[in-house]
């Protein structure tokens, strides 16, 4: 048996050009990714169409998360939600000074490849 650990607040590059997604798990049914913001957000009028469930905490960090049939919603560390599949949504605002760091677990209803 091999087991091991790690750090979700560990290796966060210096600079984040781009929003940083690493899949820390994966099983036919189920992933689970660290997702690590820093003032990104979505482009204009794009919108999360995702065939999944997504529930997502957000650990570090602030965000606010805007849904196409319903309020728009604010996230402070130790705030999560559940996304269900085919929510339209995006995300409008992560703090631009500190890291946003997210757990975000896909639960899917058929097996997909890993």
């Amino acid at each position: 048996m091999n087991i091991s650990s790690s750090c979700i607040f560990t290796d966060i590059p210096a600079q984040l050009p781009i929003e940083l997604c690493q899949t820390l798990f994966s099983k036919p049914t189920i992933r689970i990714e660290r997702i690590v913001s820093k003032g990104h957000c979505s482009a204009e009028n794009e919108w999360y169409n995702q065939n999944q469930d997504e529930w997502v905490i957000l650990l570090q960090g602030a965000a606010r998360l805007t849904f196409a049939q319903s309020a728009p919603v604010d996230l402070k560390p130790g705030d999560y939600l559940l996304i269900p599949a085919h929510c339209r949504h995006r995300v409008d605002w992560t703090h631009p000074d500190i890291e946003s760091i997210w757990l975000a677990v896909h639960m899917y209803a058929e097996p997909v490849a890993e």
